[in-house]
């Protein structure tokens, strides 16, 4: 075991939130600076339920079809407990990037507007639901409206095992649909459309919203002009989101270089606490681009950066946080992992006897002895993924990703999943 010794949060002398010498009945008891940790590498990975993309609703498409001519359906978002359907959307007359937000019944039916005139909703496909379906968020910013010369932010790209599609390639085949429409038809229908809300903040760059099941009190949980928020998820009881948020400065530098590189466009930024009622707390003052994850129990959020795992509380009267710096433990497993490797290449090959000039007894001397070369592994690689299955389990991800803007391009090699398995740290006597 070893114990998360590079604690990054002030006030570790009240991070105790048991009484002196009690023993935890659970780890969400437990600060984030007093767990153990143990590094188990190269393991199966984790039993990830897959999130399918959902088809849009035939039944909220035959309504825009029939009653709304001039919007076009980009997707729809059923609640998890199916009785409510959010519909993105966009008018033929929006510029590209900007979309619009109603909420419908579970039986189609438009109970109400989401997101005023003047609002345009970005980054479409991490709009999500709450795990108990009360409230949905989304990033939205003031409408550019149809300035030609208004530059609309990249949507960032979803970073896991698949990418959704393009909002490019959504939105055409949405118009092919649109102009199918009969239009005679459509002016006859009569069913009355509720207005859009009003006096709701809007600030000039993508700020988190919220909006209850119904559609209904939307509001900006964060109020900071010149921050961009992303990335953003619920913690599962449902109270709380972590997000990422980078200055729009920092958005332009990074978007600008990948532009160069002729890569897809990865933001950067730092990690937030944020609760319903809008409290943010600011958990690093350093940037990742990989997506933070909660634990089951909703105690704690976990990032990654590069190779170093990162647990911060979530709550708390005096909250802290712990960092668990892996460099050299991936150094010795990618050692070990290259040299397996190799010996199962040789022995395809038909070269067993060459490899008995490196016996894994010796391998394991050396590697207890003598850190590696980093540059002479080449499965030796950054964080890229996290997921907390369990209180007691976070895996990790590692390996090479090189991301373009043509896909054929793109290359992602030795992806290795790891796991820690976290205990708790009894205090010293």
């Amino acid at each position: 075991m070893i114990f998360l010794g590079i604690v990054l949060a002030s006030g570790c002398q009240k991070e105790s939130r048991m009484p002196q010498g009690a023993v935890p009945s659970a780890l969400a008891e437990v600060p984030a600076a007093r767990l153990n940790f143990r590094y188990e590498p190269d393991v199966p990975g984790p039993d990830i339920k897959e999130v399918k993309s959902q088809e849009r609703s035939p039944a909220v498409q035959a309504d825009f079809d029939q009653t709304r001519p001039q919007e076009i359906l980009d997707k729809t978002l059923i609640s998890p407990d199916q009785k409510h359907v959010l519909a993105v959307y966009h008018r033929a007359t929006d510029i590209a990037s900007e979309y619009r937000l109603d909420m419908y019944s579970g039986d189609a039916k438009l109970l109400r507007k989401i997101t005023p005139d003047a609002m345009a909703v970005h980054f479409p496909d991490t709009i999500v639901w709450s795990p108990d379906s009360s409230a949905v968020a989304f990033v939205a910013m003031v409408r550019a409206g149809q300035d030609e010369a208004a530059s609309p932010p990249v949507n960032p790209p979803v970073v896991g095992p698949a990418n959704a599609p393009s909002d490019a390639n959504t939105r055409q085949g949405n118009a092919g649909n649109a102009n199918d429409v009969d239009a005679q038809t459509n002016s006859n229908a009569t069913a009355p459309t509720p207005a859009p809300p009003t006096g709701i903040l809007t600030l000039n760059t993508e700020q988190v919203y919220t909006c209850n099941s119904n559609g209904e009190n939307t509001k900006a949980l964060t109020q900071n002009e010149g921050l961009i928020y992303f990335y953003y998820i619920w913690s599962p009881d449902s109270s709380m989101l972590a997000a990422l948020a980078a200055t729009s400065r920092e958005w332009q530098i990074l978007q600008a270089s990948a532009d160069a590189k002729g890569e897809a466009f990865a933001p950067s930024g730092r990690l937030r606490v944020i609760e319903k009622n809008g409290r943010e707390r600011r958990l690093d003052d350093a940037p990742t681009s990989v997506r933070p994850v909660w634990s089951p129990d909703s105690a704690k959020i976990s990032e990654a950066f590069g190779t170093q795992v990162r647990v911060y509380d979530a709550n708390g009267i005096a909250p802290t946080q712990a960092a668990i710096p892996l460099r050299n433990q991936l150094l010795i497993s990618s050692q070990v992992y290259d040299r397996d490797q190799q010996r199962k290449l040789q022995a395809v090959n038909g070269s067993e006897e060459a490899n008995a000039t490196t016996s894994p007894s010796s391998n394991t001397e050396q590697a207890a002895t003598t850190l590696p070369d980093e540059k002479s592994l080449v499965s030796f690689n950054p964080i890229v993924e996290l997921e907390w299955t369990s209180d007691d389990i976070l895996y990790f991800r590692t390996a090479y990703v090189k991301r373009m803007k043509n896909d054929a391009d793109s290359v992602t090699s030795f992806a290795r999943w790891h796991r820690l398995i976290f205990s708790y740290q009894a205090a010293a006597n």
